[in-house]
């Protein structure tokens, strides 16, 4: 992704796109209009991929560089071995040092996406392991632990708030994640020049011991920016839907579901969206708005969010999957899919599974879709069909069809089991994969 624009817009491009929080200082616009500054990120490697909820500090980045800056990306592998408190009502469950290895290599391909690494702004990614890993015990306290204040410190709300439960309570060992993370800022500081840290509003209070931690040391001055905690209008975490995270790697999240996850937005969240996720203008946001309001069946808005998020997560070539899988479903026509996308889309509905030997001898369409999403009663389901508001792989079915073998769609290899799936529909909406097992 290529750098862009003026440094003195960063602060102006979050506002208007209701990204920004808030700053630690006032001098920071003057601070970015001045020159090329170097701000950072950190990302927990708390597994190998990364959620949609993690994109808006990339997204940071990413605005970041395109005013003109440049972007270092702080993977986690010194702090990811402690935990942040940030936001959890618990204790982190510790993981091994090749866990946070392998989730810090792994995460890595994923900022390729949506930064540039080359250029005189080139991003840059670096891991606090290599820094952190070398200092000692006494010279963390001797020397960076002197500066920080325990009454400051159980003040801090991710503290307080584990403080003031005492079934949960704070150990040690993630009390001290903010001075660990006042270090990163610190080093950073001091090897790449970097003044700006950004984050969440949940990392503010750790950006603050950072910038005081430069100020008392190398009587420096340091600034941080922070986004809103994003959530959908009903107040959930962005996605976090009930079939799980929504991830930005294919191995984790196809690009048909990711595609879907986005479309499916509701209207309440599909202009908000836009400005937070996408890079598209503000004259573009607003005429998506205006349709919105006009005529929200056309659903242009959602529309334009999943193609601009799949493009920029997955590809042009697996976006134009994704809406080819998704009109295959909405018009029916599911036969001309290949084997890849079926499976996809049985993986993304509800399912059930039906053995192999059962379909050999032939089985009623009435009892086949009794107990499945379609129908919970074989007198529901005998009042669907006779309405003709069941499908079969995309075709209205009535009363004496009888499902076989033969209308099992390809859908590769399900782990140890080989087999087919069929797809049900019933009405406009109600969806359901029931899966041919041996």
């Amino acid at each position: 992704m290529q750098s862009t624009g003026s440094s003195t817009n960063f602060l102006d491009e979050l506002s208007w796109r209701g990204l920004l929080h808030q700053t630690t200082s006032p001098e920071l616009a003057a601070h970015l209009a001045s020159g090329v500054r170097a701000g950072y990120a950190g990302f927990d490697p708390t597994s190998d991929s990364l959620t949609i909820g993690n994109f808006i500090p990339i997204k940071l980045l990413a605005h970041f560089q395109r005013a003109g800056h440049r972007p270092i990306v702080v993977s986690g592998g010194g702090t990811g071995l402690i935990g942040d408190p940030s936001g959890k009502s618990a204790e982190r469950q510790l993981q091994t040092r090749e866990m946070v290895e392998h989730n810090v290599r792994s995460q890595q391909r994923i900022f390729d996406r949506f930064l540039d690494f080359s250029g005189p702004r080139a991003a840059k990614i670096v891991n606090n392991v290599d820094w952190l890993s070398g200092v000692s015990y006494l010279d963390m306290l001797r020397d960076i632990g002197k500066h920080f204040s325990v009454n400051q410190m159980i003040a801090r709300d991710s503290v307080a708030s584990r403080l003031e439960g005492r079934e949960q309570g704070i150990s040690y060992t993630e009390f001290s994640y903010m001075i660990l993370q006042a270090y990163d800022f610190l080093h950073l500081f001091r090897n790449e020049r970097c003044t700006v840290q950004l984050g969440g509003s949940d990392q503010f209070g750790n950006i603050v011991s950072g910038i005081d931690l430069i100020r008392r040391i190398e009587q420096g001055e340091s600034f941080g920016a922070t986004c809103h905690l994003v959530t959908t209008s009903d107040g959930q975490k962005i996605g976090k839907t009930e079939r799980g995270a929504i991830w930005m790697t294919a191995d984790r999240t196809s690009p048909y579901r990711f595609y879907q996850y986005w479309l499916n937005t509701a209207d309440a969240d599909a202009v908000k969206f836009l400005k937070w996720f996408t890079f598209l203008d503000s004259d573009t946001v607003q005429s998506l708005a205006h349709s919105l309001a006009h005529d929200p069946a056309k659903r242009e808005a959602q529309k334009s969010l999943a193609a601009e998020m799949t493009r920029m997560t997955h590809g042009e070539t697996e976006l134009a999957r994704a809406i080819a899988t998704s009109e295959a479903i909405f018009s029916g026509d599911v036969k001309s899919l290949d084997a890849a996308q079926i499976a996809e889309i049985a993986a993304d509905l509800p399912s059930s599974e039906v053995a192999a030997a059962a379909l050999s001898a032939g089985v009623g369409i009435v009892d086949f879709i009794t107990g499945t999403t379609c129908a919970t009663s074989k007198r529901e389901a005998r009042e669907f069909v006779q309405n003709g508001a069941v499908s079969v792989n995309g075709e209205k079915v009535g009363a004496d069809f009888v499902v076989r073998s033969e209308h099992a769609l390809d859908s590769g290899k399900m782990g140890d089991k080989i087999g087919g799936v069929i797809l049900l529909r019933r009405g406009k909406k109600a969806y359901h994969a029931v899966r041919v097992v041996q």
